[in-house]
């Protein structure tokens, strides 16, 4: 019998005999080195065995595995990882194929040391580079086991985090093996995606407890400890993930992570959230950055409609990115992305005024919370913000056009907001878009303001200086400041006080460039009319005074030369005019403000144009009004409590600033005594229809003042138009019975060429040319001899004037009329 027991067994093919032969009597011992080397040999000198090599081992550990020899398991594998990573041929392919199987067989053990002995084995093989393609083998399984892994609930919580992380240590080796071979299947798509991805996500929130907070572009060193955790295991498979990812498949990466936030409602704590996308945003190659931004702009449109904390948390989400996209690229499309927020600006105060989602209130229509969607626009601005400050300087003037575009103004956009917010939904989408704009223009530095802030905003951002809402009054003066300060001297003028030596501000004054000097030419008395005009509200408070303070001080540091100067000294003297008059009856708080404003700006202005004549004249006045009238100063008004009296007595003599003495003394230094000498007066526009404006209905009572733009502040004002309701109802009413008179006058020129005779149409349009040659030969005589002209006007006597023939070359010219 041992005879023919021992042909047999030397009949059988020597590459089962060398197989078995790594197997010892005693599992204990482990793998026979000495056999394992002699097969391996084997392997190398015959690949063509390799695939019988590779099923008998198969076979021998399927066999095992039924019966519970896992002794003998763990040997299998290590001769299989031992053959591969020595056997690099083409024949491999066939035996990664029996390779395979047997891990399979292993992941599919309820024994959690097979499942991680499997998991293991299969990391090694994912490692290894093969020197040809597989057209057929395929991961779907092992992508589902290893994602089921991630999820392990077993009961011991020691072997649970290794079961984890083995599954994620094969979810990484799924990549790692795929995601560079274009004949495997593609591993990017929503049905392989949709496992890995959540999986990642889970693990990666279980530790968020006790993880660091990742903010560094890639994981620091970390220590073995660390090494052992699987949200620290995970976040390095979720970069590496992210980081293979190609332009068309972030979309199928990113997808997954926002319906794994929407269904475990992980919006609204906000912290993993933006976890996720930080990591996703360091992760991604940078160009690829705009695509997220886009992806999460979709799916704040998507949930429109959803709580205001889950919008909240996506906008916070998109603020983050927003700031680590700006080392790539925010997008080509970037007007989309401040269109978005603002429409959800939009909608949000819909919501907040309506009380519902709907246009109208459904019966269990979800309940709005006030002070949720007020924190979800103050998200919202603080977002438009972020973005701002990301793009260059000229994206950032069509942002703030685009903006100015969208602010509603009553009477001109009046469809702008929901029809059920009214009036109040206009007036907060106004102070909302106004906040936006603020938050742009923070930082805002440009060298040439003539092209970054064209008419086209200047102009309507202006206009609403004159309207009654205190809030709007006030964004408007800090958009000003923000715009003009380039060289960070605002704070140093946050509160109005009589400085004795500005040199301890330590302002920065650079020299007024070209472009800035053609930028006042055309802008400053646009600038000078609003803020005077501002000075005359009457529910102006402190703030408003305090920012027109810096805005006059920034003026004079930023975009000040000589002419402009002289402009601000007379604008400071027309506004202690303005409070000593009392034309518009402003309260006394205000008047005094006023003075206090005036005065403090003319001792920062005196110090600026350093005449020291001018310099002792302002001390002298603020010096008596310390003594007299200390609340004609800001130390007395713009306190917690204001040391004002009840009434403002008339004030003259030595506590007011005199014009006269200040022209004396600037003239000598060399200033314009002549424009100095004339009193400031603002030019009145049409702009002044949006004045006290509130609503469509309050454009109607206005009242409309056309002046001459030649010297508009020496020459006399006609009165002013008055236009009612009695005067509109008859012009209206007038109106119809002119059209009808014109239908009927048409009709009977019509009917006349029509019906009469050619001799009598003839004779018609020859007296019409008569006349109109009759006209030329009179303004060809006026042209040759010179009638009296208005330039030579002559004042006689109050109320008498004499007049003299001044020839065609001495006649002065409307301004309108030169070019």
């Amino acid at each position: 019998m041992t005879g023919v027991c021992g042909c047999c067994g030397a009949l059988r093919p020597r590459y089962k005999r060398l197989v078995d032969n790594i197997f010892p009597e005693d599992p204990e011992d482990g793998l026979v080195k000495a056999n394992m080397e002699k097969l391996t040999f084997y392997a190398l000198s015959a690949p063509e065995k390799l695939d019988r090599i590779g099923a008998y081992l198969s076979e021998r550990l399927s066999r095992d595995v039924a019966r519970h020899r896992y002794g003998y398991v763990c040997i299998a594998m290590e001769a299989l990882d031992q053959l591969l990573m020595a056997c690099h041929c083409q024949s491999i392919n066939l035996f990664v194929e029996s390779f395979l199987k047997m891990v399979r067989k292993l992941l599919e053990a309820d024994k959690p040391n097979l499942q991680i002995l499997g998991t293991n084995s299969f990391v090694k093989f994912a490692n290894i580079e093969e020197d040809t393609p597989s057209y057929h083998r395929s991961y779907d399984f092992f992508v589902s086991r290893f994602s089921e892994m991630c999820h392990s609930s077993y009961e011991d919580p020691d072997i649970r985090i290794k079961i984890r992380m083995a599954g994620i240590k094969g979810l990484q080796g799924v990549v790692r093996k795929t995601v560079n071979d274009e004949l495997q299947a593609n591993i990017w798509d929503p049905q392989h995606m949709d496992k890995i991805v959540p999986s990642l996500l889970f693990n990666l929130q279980q530790g968020e407890g006790t993880e660091r907070y990742s903010r560094s572009p890639s994981p620091l060193q970390a220590t073995e400890k660390e090494k052992e955790s699987p949200a620290e295991l995970t976040e390095r498979c979720f970069r590496e993930l992210l980081g293979r990812a190609a332009y068309g498949n972030i979309k199928n990466a990113i997808k997954p992570v926002l319906m794994h936030l929407d269904n475990h409602s992980l919006w609204e704590g906000k912290t993993f959230a933006v976890r996720c996308f930080k990591i996703i945003m360091y992760s991604i190659q940078s160009q690829h950055s705009h695509l997220v931004i886009q992806q999460l702009l979709g799916h704040l449109d998507a949930n429109s409609k959803n709580s205001a904390t889950v919008r909240a948390g996506i906008v916070e989400v998109l603020s983050e990115a927003a700031v680590i996209a700006a080392s790539g690229s925010v997008g080509p499309t970037v007007l989309e992305v401040f269109n978005t927020l603002l429409r959800q600006l939009r909608l949000s105060v819909d919501y907040e005024l309506t009380g519902s989602y709907d246009s109208c209130v459904n019966i269990g229509s979800k309940i709005i919370k006030e002070h949720e969607e007020r924190q979800l626009q103050e998200a919202v601005i603080k977002t438009i913000g972020s973005f701002a400050n990301t793009l260059p300087t000229y994206q950032r003037s069509e942002v703030m056009l685009f903006i100015m575009g969208k602010i509603p103004v009553p009477g001109v956009h009046p469809s702008l907001g929901s029809a059920n917010s009214g009036f109040e939904g206009s007036r907060m989408i106004q102070v909302m878009l106004l906040k936006s704009l603020l938050q742009v223009t923070t930082g805002f530095q440009t060298t040439n303001m003539l092209t970054a802030l064209p008419s086209s905003f200047l102009d309507p951002l202006l206009s609403f200086t004159l309207m009654e809402d205190a809030e709007i009054r006030l964004l408007v003066l800090e958009i000003l400041v923000s715009l003009i300060d380039r060289h960070d001297n605002c704070p140093k003028f946050s509160t109005i006080s009589i400085i004795s030596d500005i040199s301890v501000l330590k302002l920065k004054v650079d020299k007024c460039s070209r472009q800035d000097n053609l930028f006042m030419k055309k802008h400053s008395q646009q600038l000078y009319r609003h803020i005077y005009l501002a000075c005359k509200e009457e529910n102006s408070g402190r703030p408003h005074f305090e920012t027109l303070y810096t805005l006059l001080a920034l003026i004079s540091m930023e975009l000040a030369n000589e002419e402009v100067v002289v402009d601000l000294i007379r604008l400071a003297l027309a506004m202690q005019d303005l409070a000593l008059n009392n034309e518009d009856s402003l309260p006394v708080y205000n008047r005094c403000a006023v003075h206090a404003l005036s005065a403090a700006y003319l001792n920062l202005i005196c110090q600026l144009t350093t005449v020291p004549a001018f310099c002792q004249h302002v001390h002298e006045v603020i010096e008596m009004r310390q003594k007299e009238t200390p609340y004609l100063l800001p130390e007395d008004v713009f306190v917690e409590k204001p040391r004002i009296p009840k009434l403002l007595d008339k004030l003259e003599g030595e506590v007011l600033f005199l014009q006269s003495k200040i022209t004396e003394v600037l003239g000598g230094s060399g200033y314009n005594t002549d424009r100095l000498a004339t009193p400031y007066i603002p030019q009145l526009t049409d702009e002044d229809r949006l004045s006290k404006r509130k609503s469509i209905g309050e454009t109607i009572s206005l009242q409309v003042e056309v002046e001459s733009r030649n010297s508009p502040e020496k020459e006399e004002r006609t009165p002013a138009e008055e236009i009612t309701f009695e005067t509109l109802k008859k012009a209206i009413v007038d109106s119809v019975g002119m059209e009808e008179q014109e239908r009927e006058r048409r009709r009977q020129v019509v009917e006349k060429f029509q019906k009469a005779p050619f001799e009598e149409i003839a004779a018609h349009c020859g007296a019409r040319a008569t006349l109109l040659q009759s006209k030329l030969n009179q303004i060809f005589e006026i042209t040759i001899r010179p009638p009296p002209s208005p330039s030579g006007t002559i004042s006689a006597g109050y109320g008498q004037t004499q007049t003299r023939s001044v020839p065609v070359y001495e006649m002065k010219f409307p301004d309108l009329c030169v070019y």
